[in-house]
């Protein structure tokens, strides 16, 4: 894995966000800078270039912003993966526990193909319950988990343990707190 340590002066700590107990990672001043994001997708994309990725999809709303640009750059499929209730058509729903309360997700279900190699990204793993319902609804679809990308893992929490023991496949993310 490349060098993240450009990563962290662009990471803002958040106390009591979205609630109370909470130190939210906000990857806004990241974004804000085109060299550091340049290279944030640069690095993501050389880790999965050989890895035959043939779809992304990535999880509301924060990893829509690295997710078009990952998928641009990988030059696959965009899959929105989105808040209950958001999608207009046909679509694959699942439940899963947050670090702070229960939510849902879909994606459409006509969005791909049995045996498709989705890689799914999102900008934070912590608890790994958004990213295991997205992995959960691709292999519904017949799709193959090719990997999960994310900027940041909260180590402290179960996020990857969750997901190497679900999917059989080690999160790649650039840096750990």
């Amino acid at each position: 894995m490349a060098s993240s340590h450009y990563i962290e002066p662009f990471l803002r700590d958040v106390p009591d966000f979205p609630k109370p107990g909470i130190l939210f990672k906000d990857i806004t001043p990241l974004l804000s800078n085109p060299a550091a994001r340049t290279r944030v997708v640069e690095d993501i994309v050389s880790h999965y270039a050989s890895q035959h990725i043939e779809a992304l999809a990535a999880v509301e709303a924060r990893g829509f912003i690295f997710g078009s640009l990952l998928a641009d750059a990988l030059k696959v499929p965009f899959i929105p993966v989105r808040k209950s209730g958001k999608l207009p058509f046909h679509k694959i729903q699942e439940s899963y526990l947050l670090e702070y309360g229960e939510a849902s997700i879909e994606m459409h279900k006509d969005a791909i193909l049995p045996g498709t190699r989705v890689l799914i990204h999102d900008d934070l793993l912590a608890t790994g319950g958004t990213a295991a319902a997205a992995g959960n609804m691709i292999k519904k679809l017949g799709g193959v988990i090719g990997g999960f990308s994310f900027i940041i893992n909260l180590g402290f929490l179960p996020g990857e343990k969750v997901l190497i023991d679900s999917f059989g496949v080690k999160p790649h993310y650039l840096v750990t707190y």
